[in-house]
């Protein structure tokens, strides 16, 4: 599927070229700034030491910031299963959306058709599995919120980008808010630690485990149960856990 790209490089990157096959993951982020202009020009400038190396705007225009083969700084610490510093093995996309500090809305249609043309190229150029495509959240739970909840991943598994839970949504809404016992809470967190979601928790992370512990429920919920994220595990949140375990 052909795409079309604006070229507008950032300062933001290491200047030594990765291998090809170094690339295992696509990373999607929101911008998290009031306007597109601020968040292209914080993304080209030298002084923020941050870049990614696709950019979409509302009308669904990508302009390409980093060639592939360089690293650009979008991940920072960050970590997924046995990776760490996810910038130096992931091609990062970015999408403007005000996020959740300045009145996070829907991502328009545009932004998700080019998306999913971008992505699939990639994917299909680089050989990367469904399971690397993550959102920001994923990898750096702790401090992280992006692409959040109302990113579209359901629709976008359908188009064989990232993967979803095949559960039926009345069983779904069935097992929803149902209170469950410590032994299924620490199974639901074995599962997300089998899924990828880091079991360590940052070393700059000032606050106790369980604060840590509710984070990477959120992200998982941002992820695979957006419409409550809230950080408590209920019965909903578990079975969609075992049956990705199981994918």
């Amino acid at each position: 599927m052909a795409y079309k790209t604006n070229l507008n490089y950032s300062p933001n990157f290491d200047t030594k070229k990765r291998n090809f096959k170094q690339i295992k993951f696509i990373i999607f982020h929101y911008t998290g700034m009031k306007s597109e202009i601020a968040a292209f020009k914080k993304l080209t400038d030298y002084k923020s030491k941050v870049s990614c190396h696709y950019l979409i705007n509302k009308n669904g225009e990508i302009t390409k910031l980093v060639p592939d083969l360089y690293i650009a700084w979008h991940a920072g610490k960050s970590k997924w299963k046995k990776h760490e510093s996810l910038n130096k093995n992931s091609i990062g996309i970015e999408i403007t959306n005000p996020g959740h500090s300045f009145g996070y809305r829907k991502f328009s249609k545009l932004q998700i058709l080019s998306l999913i043309k971008l992505t699939k190229f990639l994917i299909n150029k680089y050989r990367i599995n469904k399971k690397n495509i993550l959102g920001h959240s994923d990898i750096a739970p702790e401090r992280k919120k992006d692409p959040g909840e109302k990113f579209p991943w359901q629709y976008l598994s359908k188009n064989n980008i990232g993967y979803w839970h095949n559960i039926n949504q009345k069983i779904l809404i069935k097992n929803r808010m149902l209170k469950i016992n410590s032994i299924h809470k620490i199974l639901f967190y074995k599962n997300i630690y089998k899924i990828g979601y880091s079991k360590k928790i940052p070393k700059n992370f000032k606050y106790k485990k369980n604060n840590y512990l509710s984070k990477i429920t959120k992200a998982f919920q941002r992820r695979f149960r957006p419409e409550i994220v809230n950080g408590k595990i209920d019965r909903e949140c578990l079975i969609i856990s075992q049956n990705l375990v199981k994918q």
